[in-house]
């Protein structure tokens, strides 16, 4: 079982990313990336908080990936949770690395994340590439919603869910609680296209605080997605909120998930631009390209364990 320092067990997946049995002390007892700082004692032991604990992270092309795999991305999580913590996921591949070279802000955002966690297998290649490979699996947004509901439907957390087009997230509700008995979500919203007006925005925040989820779900795409957790991180009282993107879509049935045999191929991309080929030619065929040449002039590398940089001042 998966267990956050004190906190209960949650059963999971192992850590190679299939079904086994695994705690998180057993995690961080290995070379895994996940390392729980000295406690200063006495303040975490009177609240009887866990310990936080910090994935290594790789760079590539600037952009700081998180060394995890689903197991310890949801390990973290749970801490984040039972601490009460406020974090967000970036979910991060080719695409949102090279939107990352044209937009330093939203580069600092993902380096300012909880976990950027490997999208896409190029960042699982990536980390093998750094030496991080053992610690590093791939983290799909689709399969990260169904690690994080299951727990949560197990665990009481509660779910909120932002984005999509109109429907979707009530939809997308419906679904998961039929796949996961238990889960429970307290609202939805899907925003319309344009930006909201601040007292529209103010608005959404104090409804979503005062329904008070654990999580936050969000579906608006790369970069919208990052830089709506990234303004809103010290606004919203949730302790975790995750940009998912197109995970609305696929686990509401609206899409077809790619077929596993593609996605270990690295042909994920692919298969998404044969089914949305005006959408995502450019992106893929423009990005995909330039990424495979910076990558090559400038290699992946570990980083050393360290304090998550602030935000920049424009993204709050």
């Amino acid at each position: 079982m998966l267990q956050s320092p004190g906190s209960a067990p949650i059963d999971k997946i192992g850590a190679s990313g299939q079904p086994g049995v695994e705690t998180v002390d057993a995690v961080n007892a290995v070379d895994t990336g996940l390392s729980a700082p000295a406690a200063t004692g006495a303040d975490l032991a009177e609240r009887n908080l866990p310990v936080p604990f910090q994935a290594r992270r790789f760079d590539v092309l600037g952009v700081h990936i998180s060394a995890v795999n689903r197991a310890r991305a949801l390990a973290a999580i749970a801490n984040w949770i039972d601490r009460r913590d406020r974090h967000y996921v970036c979910v991060t591949g080719v695409h949102g690395v090279m939107e990352s070279q044209r937009d330093p802000e939203l580069l600092a955002i993902h380096n300012a994340s909880g976990l950027t966690v490997p999208d896409g297998r190029p960042m699982l290649w990536a980390g093998q590439f750094s030496g991080l490979g053992e610690q590093t699996g791939q983290v799909r947004g689709s399969d990260l919603m169904l690690d994080v509901c299951q727990t949560a439907a197990e665990r009481g957390w509660t779910s909120y869910f932002y984005g999509g087009k109109d429907g979707v997230p009530e939809l997308l509700a419906e679904k998961l609680k039929a796949r996961f008995p238990g889960l429970r979500v307290v609202g939805t919203y899907s925003p319309p296209f344009r930006a909201l007006t601040p007292e529209e925005d103010e608005a959404i925040v104090a409804e979503i605080n005062r329904l008070n989820p654990d999580l936050v779900w969000v579906g608006l795409s790369t970069p919208k997605q990052e830089r709506w957790m990234a303004a809103h991180r010290d606004r919203i009282d949730a302790p975790a909120m995750f940009g998912v993107g197109a995970a609305f879509d696929m686990h509401a049935g609206l899409v077809v998930k790619c077929p596993p045999i593609l996605q270990r191929l690295g042909l994920e991309w692919l298969f998404r631009l044969t089914q949305e080929p005006k959408r995502l030619w450019r992106r893929y065929l423009t990005n995909n390209p330039r990424f495979v040449l910076g990558v090559l002039r400038r290699r992946p590398r570990a980083l050393a364990l360290a304090a998550s940089p602030s935000l920049p001042s424009q993204g709050r």
